[in-house]
């Protein structure tokens, strides 16, 4: 059997972007697609864009005037936003509430369905109590691996060619900060702190 379940709205994220070894912006899309349109223009290294939360580089598509460059930034949806979307607008009726949410589907066994059908509210409502305590108790360690994961990615790109980086990788993977500090100490300044951004935010 199958039931339709919600997926959360996008949210607001942010971007670095690194002309050579130097941070160039940070931000959101628009605010790095203004940065590397004022950049100096006798400075002829590349720009690469990474999304703060994976680590990832990114492409976008600068021709044009600043108008039609922001024009073509893919949309974002800020969680204030999302919750004003969601806010109903109107006095609510029988039937679905407006949450703002997506249907997906989710199969599961019949004794799954006995219990969750048996559950005050409902399926619906008992599956997203259930989402919502996992993601309670494994949220820290959620975020620690997405920020790990985040910084390696950024450091294989950046650092993949630079002194100890498979060492200070494996150090970022047993969250071993002091033992990473000293691997990457004579890395470009900015390169190196930025990765310890990504990785640890501000934990001290």
């Amino acid at each position: 059997m199958t039931t339709m379940i919600s997926s959360p709205s996008a949210t607001t994220e942010t971007y670095t972007a690194f002309q050579g070894q130097r941070r160039l912006a940070s931000g959101s899309l628009a605010d790095i697609a203004r940065a590397i349109r004022r950049a100096a223009d006798d400075d002829t290294r590349p720009v690469i864009i990474f999304s703060d939360a994976s680590g990832r580089p990114i492409d976008l598509d600068l021709r044009g005037t600043d108008e039609e460059v922001l024009a073509r930034l893919p949309p974002a949806v800020s969680p204030a936003q999302t919750e004003q979307d969601a806010a109903p607008t109107e006095p609510r009726g029988r039937g679905r509430p407006k949450l703002g949410v997506v249907a997906r589907e989710v199969t599961l066994l019949p004794r799954h369905w006995d219990w969750l059908n048996a559950q005050p509210g409902g399926a619906s409502v008992a599956l997203r109590k259930l989402v919502e305590q996992a993601r309670r108790a494994g949220g820290d360690a959620d975020r620690t691996r997405m920020a790990r994961e985040a910084a390696y990615h950024f450091m294989s790109v950046m650092a993949g060619n630079l002194p100890q980086f498979e060492e200070a990788a494996r150090a970022l993977f047993a969250d071993d900060r002091r033992r990473l500090a000293e691997l990457i100490a004579q890395w470009p300044a900015e390169i190196r702190d930025h990765a310890v951004r990504l990785a640890f935010g501000d934990r001290g």
